[in-house]
This record gives C-alpha cells, structure tokens and sequence, in this order.
C-alpha cells in the first residue's frame, strides 16, 4: 500500500466515524409505555443542535395488542449535540387523539422555513389513517415552531398537507380524492413574518359499474394558491385547511 493510498483510506475511514458518531449523538427520547411515537433529527440550519419529538398515549401502560384508543401529548426540544442538553422545550397535553382514525406516525421537517432574515422555523408531521375500505382517509398535518429564548412557540398549526379520502363499493362505483399541498416562502410579510404561499393541487377518481363493464376517469384540478398571513401569534388558516 502507497502512503497516498493509506491517508485516503484513513480519511475515508475517520470520516465514516465521524459521520457516524455525530449521527449517534442525535438520540430519540425513550417512551414510556406501550404506545407513541419518538424521533430525532438535526437541524442543518443551526449546526451542533438537534431537535427531538415525542408524542405518548396520555393514559399510560396499555396490554392492548391493537393500540389504544385515547389522546396523545406532544413534547418538543431543541437540543445540544454535544451534550443532549435541552436548549428550549414545547410540551402540550391532548396535541393528538387516536380512535377510529389512527393516529400513525410523528416525524420532524427541517426544510427551509425561513420566516424573517434571523429566524428559521421547523416543522413536525403527523400523519392519521382510517381502517375502513369502503371509506379510505388518510391525512397528514404540518405544525410549524420557532425558538424564543427557552422555548417553543408554534406559529403555524395543524396545516393539512396531504389529504385522501372517499367512498366507494371496493371493486369500482363511488368517488376518491387525493389532495396534496406544497409551501413556498413568499417575497411580502405580515406582522414581521414572511407570507406563505400554499399551493393545492387535487386529483380524482370516479367509477361507474360493475366488473369488466367498471368505466373508471381520472380528474386534476387547477391548482389553488393561497397565501397565509402571520396575524402576530399565528398563521391564520381557511377552515378546511385545518386538520381537526
């Protein structure tokens, strides 16, 4: 082996621990009980922290084999890398609740929501999903939070992001829809944060008869822009934007 071809290996190597010790410095919290969802993620924008999400089924310990039906918390931190030190926490009680809509998955957005030139917010996405075939829904929610000083302050709650739904008989007639919703930082502001442009876009299907006689057409909508304004404690959102 050459000099040059060892300190390429060494680097290769020294990087791959490296990239692997700062993945493990990022660490879920532990749930306590049998249901809930825990995550981890850093946060690119803010080099050295992390951000940590954990949502728990409030009623503690459950045995049931299919999840139980209740409301779940939610606490949020920002994190230290090097030491795991909270920085600035968000908890809330009753955030989410799991019945005949399962409450399924937790997960942190670091994309670039950059709300004024000095501050950047992150998001968390949940996502809720029903049992029944006849009656599909699927549903997921975006939140949005800045950092104030110690703490966690949502500015922007409960977005639906992306929507499916319907009612059919399983093999062809009825009606399904499927929305999906993008957002861009817009050029104005409002109250000192800047606008978000929220683009929908919604496709369709709709099916008639039966067996090889099923006829079944696709629709696109146009799609809707809509701009959401900060009014000085949150984003205001249109009444079927909000997750419920």
């Amino acid at each position: 082996m050459t000099l040059k071809s060892g300190l390429m290996g060494c680097a290769a190597l020294c990087g791959l621990v490296m990239a692997t010790q700062a993945f493990a410095e990022c660490e879920k919290p532990t749930l306590y009980g049998d249901f809930g969802h825990s995550t981890c993620k850093d946060w690119p924008a803010y080099p050295g922290l992390s951000i940590t999400a954990m949502s728990q089924f409030e009623s503690g310990f459950s045995a049931s084999g299919s999840g139980p039906e209740g409301k779940y918390d939610l606490d949020l931190a920002v994190v230290s890398a090097g030491d795991s030190k909270p920085l600035a926490t968000y908890h809330k009680s009753d955030a989410f609740e799991s019945d005949a809509i399962v409450f399924e998955d937790l997960e942190l957005d670091t994309a670039r929501y950059k709300l004024t030139p000095e501050l950047r917010a992150f998001g968390v996405r949940v996502r809720f999903k029903g049992s029944s075939s006849a009656n599909p829904m699927d549903e997921s929610w975006l939140s949005l939070y800045v950092k104030e000083g110690n703490k966690l302050r949502p500015v922007l709650e409960r977005l639906v992001v992306y929507a499916y739904g319907g009612e059919w008989d399983t093999r062809c007639a009825g009606e399904r829809s499927n929305t999906v919703r993008t957002i861009e930082i817009g050029k104005t502001s409002s109250h000192g944060y800047a606008d978000l442009i929220v683009k929908s876009v919604t496709t369709g299907m709709v099916g008639e008869g039966e067996g090889e006689a099923c006829d079944v057409k696709s629709t696109t909508s146009k799609p809707v822009v809509t701009t959401l304004r900060y009014d000085g404690k949150t984003y205001v959102l249109p009444g079927d934007f909000k997750g419920v």
